[in-house]
């Protein structure tokens, strides 16, 4: 089995991959949507997409790639713990580090760190946290990447840098078709888009609340060719083998707009 991530190897992504799909042969790749085409024209048989951080919310781009990738299904998720620490060239003190390179979504979950002790320095973002250490050419280059990361010739400088410790990042397995999706699940995650009339965005949720289902999390996206609708996001508990869950979905489906089911895991 091929198994499609953001590389290079030793990327946070990677990780995830190994958890998620221990048997499979990796494919760095240099993006998500790289990972996901893949995917979608059969060169991998699965990709690993990160989709929430617990300190900067959604990963919007999955979000919207999972909704715009009709035939791609969510089947598998996992949570990994993320530790952001400093890595430049031996010898190299906080002081000295001038530029800072890592994946934009690093960059701002140290956000905090960086203004206080490095305010004048230049952010460069890469594709990857693991990038970052091939970017490192003087003493004062810098990268942000995980703690388990080993580079000859670098070291870390201090500890965690993220803004909160308990960091964590939720990452889904996808496949390609419906016949992918596991025959029991404890979480369904749907996309829709709600009618334009008074209550609309109730009325979706209530379907949940009839059929007794807990929603576990909702986010929302401005749809693109659409100015001013909205496509939700949603997560809720259930078993999709269970009658009450198909229903629900059934009900969902006819009252919204553009229902997708994203995966079941």
């Amino acid at each position: 089995m091929k198994v499609a991530y953001l590389g290079p190897e030793g990327s946070y992504s990677s990780i995830a991959a190994a958890r998620l799909a221990p048997e499979g042969e990796g494919i760095p790749c240099g993006s998500f949507y790289a990972a996901a085409d893949l995917l979608e024209r059969g060169e991998a048989d699965c990709a690993v997409l990160p989709v929430e951080n617990t300190l900067q919310g959604a990963v919007t781009q999955n979000l919207d790639l999972l909704y715009a990738s009709h035939g791609l299904y969510a089947v598998r998720e996992y949570l990994l713990k993320i530790e952001h620490r400093l890595i430049a060239r031996k010898g190299t003190a906080l002081s000295d580090i001038s530029r800072i390179f890592s994946h934009e979504q690093a960059i701002l979950q140290c956000g905090k760190f960086i203004a206080k002790n490095l305010p004048k320095a230049e952010i460069v973002c890469t594709d990857s946290t693991m990038q970052s250490v091939f970017r490192i050419e003087k003493a004062g280059d810098a990268g942000i990447v995980g703690s388990h990361v080993r580079a000859e010739g670098l070291a870390f400088i201090g500890g965690n840098i993220a803004d909160e410790a308990k960091n964590f990042t939720h990452f889904l397995l996808v496949k390609r078709g419906k016949e992918a999706l596991p025959a029991h699940s404890a979480h369904i995650y749907f996309a829709a888009s709600c009618p334009h009339e008074p209550g609309a965005l109730l009325k979706m949720l209530q379907i949940l609340s009839v059929y007794d289902l807990n929603m576990t999390k909702i986010e929302s996206r401005p749809i693109k060719d659409s100015p001013g609708e909205y496509c939700f996001f949603i997560e809720f508990s259930g078993d999709i083998a269970d009658k009450n869950v198909c229903a629900a979905l059934g009900r969902l489906e006819e009252y919204t707009k553009n229902f997708k089911l994203l995966g079941c895991y």
